[in-house]
């Protein structure tokens, strides 16, 4: 009998947004925690940055988990990603150090130059763009500082993460190719010495056919003609005859096996030698045939795809495993029933050989089994990293399982090198690496100190630029007059002044009737006398009607540094 099952499905790694290319299952623990650090650090930078913030009417929330959404994607997409944050940084500078996280791990798993060139290129220039056109509508000054601003931006949160990303990418693939080298040169060394060994052993196997085979062919041609002999003069000497040539075609045949075995793994020798088509379901159906042809009752069943995929060491041991298993029954429990049961799984294959209890009990040996049988098996079956078990059952039978790997590893062939050095080549040996939880702890330290270096270089650069901006060097030749567009007076003078404005009230003369607006810049100058100049630009749809000059007494404590934040006057 036989029976089939449904084909056998891979199984594939779960794909997930917030897993790169080659890592198993979804992440959602690594993404869970990501999700709590990136909201730490945009309201940490936020807190910072809540005059420009404010100003987006409600929408930094909106744009901010919108950061975080994609920094956790940034394994699936990277390109998308690092471009998307670097767009958001113009708008929101608190996805800065979110944006630096995904530049590093872009650059990091990009292998090809050119897209890692190319995409450092294009998140740097949309930052800067976004930056300078975001810059008037945020209040932050003209769309040049907005610029200059962005150039910071993207030097430190782009750039600098970008190429240390480069390296690590570039060190991580030397690593892998170093790791590579050193198990080819190793596997290499352990096939030459497999090679060598099974070269000495075919020269003992042909030297042990040709001697002892050639005296067992004498033997059993001399008892042979014995046995013809005695037929007629001595007829109850006969029988003695034919157990010595019955006897010594036994040793023949235990001979071939014991051959077959020494041999190489890669073919056998003898009468019985393997073919291609070994080990596959019509291989095991035509074992069980010639069983059945000999008397033998025996049902058999397959689950699972055929073999013929696997490889040819598996098929050789699925053969030999029947095949043993048979000739035992056939030898010690003729007429018994027998159940051969082959399952094929999607990493192993099962292999089942049963038999009852015979009808008629055996005849007494002739004591030439050498029992290595069961042994050999089991040899064979475990340098292939499986295992067998042979034992009588309760009934009184008795039954022998292999389980045996679909697809062993690539050493498996060799593995009985053990004797002579079986140690694999210690690349990553548990003495000379960190455990893989320190290198975890060691890779999130340095990661939390690369983003507070990060951090520290942005804030410097934000600050210079700001200085810039606000100091009173912050002027253009051009002098102001009356007639000039209020941008033009915005880009000639310091930035209006709440202070300024402040200390004037009460004390200014009185604006121009016609007047809708009026510009109070920062006072760079000394004081002199106890009084601080003011100078007044006033408006008429933003045009320049007025240009004020007026001291007023210093009666709180002296303004030596510019305000930080931006703020305008309704």
């Amino acid at each position: 009998m036989s029976s089939s099952a449904p084909p056998v499905t891979e199984n594939r790694p779960a794909w997930s947004l917030f897993a790169g290319p080659g890592e198993r299952g979804r992440q959602l623990w690594r993404a869970a925690g990501e999700v709590v650090l990136a909201g730490a650090l945009v309201l940490l930078i936020h807190k910072g940055e809540s005059t420009v913030d404010a100003r987006l009417a409600g929408g930094a929330a909106a744009l901010g988990l919108i950061g975080i959404a994609l920094v956790l994607v940034r394994r699936r997409f990277p390109v998308a990603s690092v471009l998307g944050l670097a767009a958001l940084m113009g708008a929101v500078p608190a996805v800065a150090m979110l944006t630096a996280v995904a530049a590093y791990t872009a650059t990091r798993q990009l292998e090809t130059r050119r897209r890692r060139v190319g995409l450092l290129l294009v998140a740097a220039a949309t930052a800067m763009v976004t930056c300078a056109a975001c810059a008037p509508q945020l209040g932050l000054g003209s769309r040049s500082f907005g610029l200059a601003l962005g150039a910071v931006l993207a030097a430190t949160t782009v750039v600098v993460p970008g190429l240390v990303g480069v390296a690590a990418g570039q060190q991580d693939r030397l690593l892998r190719a170093l790791r590579e080298r050193a198990a080819a040169a190793e596997e290499a060394r352990r096939l030459a010495d497999s090679e060598s060994r099974m070269r000495e052993r075919s020269r003992i196997a042909a030297e042990m056919h040709d001697l002892v085979g050639h005296r067992l062919s004498l033997i059993s041609l001399r008892a042979g003609g014995l046995e013809m002999a005695l037929l007629k003069e001595a007829p109850e000497l006969g029988d003695e005859a034919a157990l010595v040539r019955r006897a010594t075609r036994d040793a023949m045949q235990e001979l071939r096996e014991a051959l077959g075995v020494l041999g190489p793994l890669g073919r056998d020798t003898g009468t019985d030698a393997l073919t291609d088509a070994t080990g596959t379901r019509a291989d095991i159906e035509a074992l069980v045939e010639e069983s059945r042809g000999g008397g033998i009752p025996v049902a058999f069943s397959w689950e699972g795809p055929d073999l013929d995929a696997r490889p040819a060491r598996v098929r050789r041991a699925v053969h030999r495993v029947v095949r043993e298993s048979l000739t035992n029954v056939h030898r010690y429990a003729a007429g018994a029933h027998v159940t051969v049961a082959v399952r094929h799984a999607d990493e192993r294959v099962e292999v089942r050989v049963r038999n009852g209890v015979p009808p008629v009990p055996p005849t007494a040996t002739t004591g030439l089994g050498s029992g290595r049988g069961l042994t050999g098996l089991q040899e064979r079956v475990a340098l292939l990293g499986g295992g067998l078990e042979a034992g009588r059952t309760p009934g009184g039978g008795f039954a022998v399982a292999a389980g045996i790997p679909a697809d062993p590893g690539p050493g498996a062939e060799t593995a009985d090198a053990a004797p002579y050095d079986s140690r694999p080549a210690a690349v990553d040996g548990p003495g000379s690496r960190l455990s893989t939880l320190q290198r975890r702890l060691a890779g999130a330290v340095t990661g939390l100190l690369g983003l507070a270096g990060v951090g520290v270089m942005m804030l410097f650069g934000v600050v210079l630029v700001d200085q810039a901006h606000y100091g009173p060097e912050y002027r253009t030749p051009e002098k102001p007059r009356v007639g000039m567009a209020r941008e033009r007076v915005e880009r000639a003078v310091a930035p209006d002044d709440h202070g300024a404005r402040a200390a004037a009230a009460g004390r200014e003369p009185p604006r121009p009737a016609s007047a809708t607006d009026c510009l109070y810049p920062y006072p760079g100058g000394i004081p002199k006398g106890g009084r601080l100049e003011i100078v007044r630009y006033c408006f008429r749809h933003d045009i320049l009607i007025a240009i004020d000059r007026f001291t007023v007494p210093m009666v709180t404590e002296k303004a030596t540094e510019p305000p930080r934040g931006r703020r305008t006057h309704d």
